[in-house]
């Protein structure tokens, strides 16, 4: 870890990269105990405060936790995948609405990460992938459905397909894509949108994927981004109109 010499001004922030270059690099490893408050002050040469603020952050971000009692302190922590998704997911939306980010690139995005995992699902997919998709498929049919809830079986849907590559790397990568895109997409296009038209997208995808079909699941995949690209600059298209006036 660095010492007090070569940190900048934001000392918390600088603390906490120091302490995560040095379980990156694996000079602090899986369960290891971190030095105490006391000796982290004396190493970096700041107050005992500075430091607990930099293993706040680290604890934000799921690199240390914290254990009370005689045995306790602060240890690394093993990060899962699963765990991880809803810090890819939070990024993901936090970078689309705080950059200019066009609605066509963003699903340009999302469908070509799709794309690219629909060989490895059609491969790979077990039966509770098939039924998941399949049971995503007969809820957005059902009359009466909330535009809030066909837009998370929407999620699901897409979920399962990725979740049937059975690589974590990949489920964790497309996470932001397919939970963080997919809503702010559905926000857009819902009052456009031809529920049936997904529908049978969806099955069309879901009949592939069971089949093994990677090529098939791929073009699929395709058709619903253009679906979803026209719907959307429908939308855009209408806002742009001038309202009659009265």
């Amino acid at each position: 870890m660095k010492s007090s010499s070569e940190l900048s001004t934001d000392l918390p922030t600088q603390i906490a990269a120091s302490i995560r270059d040095a379980i990156v690099s694996g000079d602090l490893i899986v369960d290891e105990r971190l030095p105490s408050e006391a000796e982290l002050s004396l190493q970096f040469d700041v107050s005992r405060a500075t430091v607990r603020e930099a293993l706040k952050r680290l604890a934000a971000q799921s690199l240390i936790r914290t254990q009370r009692g005689a045995t306790g302190g602060a240890f690394v922590n093993r990060i899962s995948f699963e765990a991880a998704h809803a810090q890819q997911i939070t990024t993901s939306i936090l970078l689309l609405s705080m950059n200019d980010v066009s609605f066509e690139t963003a699903c340009e995005a999302r469908f070509t990460l799709e794309r690219a995992c629909a060989p490895l699902s059609a491969k790979r997919r077990n039966s509770i992938h098939i039924n998941m998709m399949r049971e995503e498929i007969e809820r957005q049919g059902e009359a009466g459905l909330s535009d809030e809830a066909f837009c998370a079986s929407d999620v699901a849907f897409h979920r399962a397909l990725v979740d049937g590559a059975d690589n974590p790397v990949l489920s964790y990568q497309l996470a932001g894509a397919v939970e963080a895109m997919q809503p702010l997409m559905n926000m857009i296009t819902f009052t456009a949108r031809s529920r049936s038209a997904i529908v049978t997208l969806h099955r069309d995808i879901a009949d592939a994927i069971e089949a093994q079909d990677g090529v098939g699941a791929s073009d699929g995949l395709a058709a619903l981004e253009v679906e979803t690209q026209n719907l959307a600059r429908r939308v855009f298209e209408q806002r742009k109109r001038p309202e009659p006036k009265m």
